[in-house]
């Protein structure tokens, strides 16, 4: 099994979590956080840190949301993005809906919709009483309905007012993919500022939709390769997050079959599922756990599984905020101790 050293980087000048955690080789894979659905709104800055409590479009849509996720128990991220000069409406609010298909998938359904300013609320509200089986008037938005199920959508963190290092790192990867990449691209790609979606310690973080692919600690270099996938995935091992269609512990087990089998893994339907687990106390991590990871080609033409154990191989030390004196805080790293194809 690989071993994984701990050590501490001296932070005697240094601010910036996600420099502690980059330079002490946390490996980002496992925290992509596992999501159903995405609801991003095109909202303007600046975003305080407690936008989400304090302002008025928003507040009322607190009680819903936390409806959804704790009595309902659906993973939803609500998200918001900046506008852009070339892509927003003056007057109109763009609301993005990302939802997993089926238990089997490969990336997330969207709807997109670009509402007048004051419908924004009621239209975010139709689309949580829908999620509930409630009631809703989701109908009365057809209208304000966008075809752009063709369009990627690169999504950078930049909120600084949640934690310098997203507005330090992130801000210069979303500049260069915003000039860079999008022009080139034909309309197929959009490049988006977003608020915090954790985990401002991999910084610069970004989420690629309608894929699902959550990457950190990204450099100038690999955008390339993230874009255009033209080189070996290899490449981006160290960068990436994991695909929010799996559990934590399932991320990082498909990371290494992704590696494995290269681009053409990302066409597939996939899912996972937990086989056993060491149990622990609650709120501990696991030191060990075997998963199933099930997979098919959409036209039938392929398909099978992958077993895997995942363990816990040492431990990084890291920090999760960005302060002038931080909080340093041990984390578990994981490797990937067995990998066995089944069927």
């Amino acid at each position: 099994m690989q071993t994984q050293q701990t050590y501490q980087l001296p932070i005697t000048d240094c601010r910036f979590c996600s420099l502690v955690s980059k330079a002490n080789g946390e490996d980002p894979i496992g925290t992509a956080g596992t999501c159903d659905h995405w609801l991003i709104m095109e909202f303007k800055q600046p975003w305080s840190q407690e936008l989400f409590q304090e302002n008025p479009i928003i507040k009322p849509l607190i009680g819903l949301f936390q409806e959804l996720i704790v009595k309902h128990g659906v993973k939803l991220r609500p998200m918001l993005i900046a506008p852009d000069r070339e892509y927003s409406h003056p007057g109109s609010t763009r609301m993005l809906h990302y939802y997993r298909p089926a238990e089997m998938f490969s990336e997330f359904e969207k709807q997109e919709f670009v509402v007048p300013e004051e419908e924004a609320t009621a239209l975010v509200t139709a689309i949580l009483k829908q999620l509930m089986q409630q009631p809703n008037d989701l109908l009365k938005f057809q209208q304000y309905q966008q075809q752009t199920s063709h369009i990627r959508e690169l999504m950078v963190c930049t909120h600084a007012q949640v934690d310098l290092a997203c507005g330090r790192f992130g801000t210069p990867i979303y500049r260069r993919l915003r000039k860079e990449y999008a022009p080139a691209s034909n309309g197929k790609l959009r490049v988006w500022q977003t608020n915090h979606f954790g985990g401002h310690q991999f910084a610069p973080t970004l989420v690629d939709l309608p894929q699902g692919h959550v990457w950190g600690h990204l450099e100038p270099e690999v955008l390339n390769l993230l874009v255009n996938r033209d080189d070996s995935v290899l490449g981006l091992r160290q960068f990436y997050r994991g695909w929010a269609g799996l559990s934590k512990l399932e991320q990082i087990a498909e990371r290494e079959i992704w590696m494995q089998l290269g681009w053409t893994w990302l066409n597939y339907l996939k899912a996972g599922k937990v086989l056993a687990i060491e149990e622990v106390a609650q709120g501990q991590d696991a030191d060990w756990v075997e998963v199933r990871i099930d997979y098919a080609a959409t036209d039938g033409s392929a398909s099978g599984a992958y077993k895997a154990r995942v363990e816990v191989c040492g431990e990084v030390i890291s920090a999760l905020n960005s302060a002038k004196e931080m909080e340093l805080t041990a984390v578990k790293q994981y490797c990937v101790s067995r990998l066995v194809k089944v069927e």
